[in-house]
C-alpha cells in the first residue's frame, strides 16, 4: 500500500462528495450489494477531510457476499459523475488515482477497483489498518486485473486503457463496520 503526501498542485481533484449523495437509477452514487452482505452509503457532515462533507460507508461483508460503492460514468445511477470528464483528462501526465479514508482499524481488507476504457476491473489491495483521515495514493502500475469477476461487456485484454471510465470501494468478507471516503484525485507523475 502506498500512503503519501503531494502538494495541490500535483493532483487534480476529480471528486469530492459535496453534492447530494444518494443511490437509486437517478442517483449521484452507485451501490449496493448481494448474497448475504449488505451496504449503506450517506454523506456525513460529522467526519470530513475536505469541504463540507464526506460519505459515509456502514458494511456487512459476509463470505459469499459482494458489495460496491461506485461513482464516475458507464454507471446505473445515473448522476454519478466525476468532477471532470475522463475525455478531457491528459491521462498521461498522471500515474496514480488517490482518495482519503477515515480508517477505524478494523483489519478489512478494502479494494478500490477502476473500470477501464474496455470496461475491464482493475483492483488495487489494501488493509484498514490505521485509525482517523489518511491518504491512499494507488499507482496505476499496482493494480491488477479482476480475474474473480469482470463485467460481460469488458474487453478483458489485460492492458489498463485509458481514459478509466469510474471507480469503486469494496469491503471484502468478512468484515463489519464503518468506513469514510473524500476527495478523490489523480496524482501527477
Amino acid at each position: 500500500m502506498w500512503i503519501g503526501v503531494c502538494l495541490a498542485e500535483d493532483s487534480l481533484v476529480i471528486d469530492d462528495f459535496e453534492n447530494p449523495i444518494f443511490g437509486g437509477p437517478e442517483g449521484t452514487i452507485d451501490f449496493g450489494s448481494g448474497n448475504g452482505s449488505e451496504v449503506k452509503v450517506i454523506a456525513t457532515e460529522e467526519i470530513k477531510y475536505s469541504g463540507k462533507q464526506a460519505i459515509k460507508v456502514d458494511f456487512k461483508a459476509k463470505e459469499g457476499g459482494y458489495m460496491w460503492v461506485a461513482r464516475g460514468f458507464d454507471l446505473d445511477a445515473s448522476n454519478s459523475q466525476w468532477l471532470v470528464n475522463p475525455q478531457d483528462i491528459n491521462w498521461p501526465d498522471y500515474y496514480a488515482i488517490s482518495f482519503y479514508m477515515y480508517g477505524t482499524d478494523s483489519k478489512a481488507d478494502v479494494v478500490l477497483d477502476i473500470k477501464d476504457k474496455g470496461s475491464e476491473m482493475w483492483r488495487f489491495l489494501f488493509k484498514d489498518d490505521f485509525s482517523g483521515w489518511k491518504r491512499i495514493i494507488c499507482p496505476f502500475d499496482k493494480f491488477f486485473s479482476r480475474t474473480d469477476w469482470q463485467p460481460d461487456s469488458s474487453d478483458r485484454n489485460g492492458i489498463l486503457d485509458f481514459p478509466l471510465k469510474s471507480y469503486q470501494f469494496e469491503i471484502l468478507p468478512s468484515a463489519e463496520g464503518t468506513l469514510y471516503f473524500d476527495k478523490v484525485e489523480l496524482v501527477k507523475k
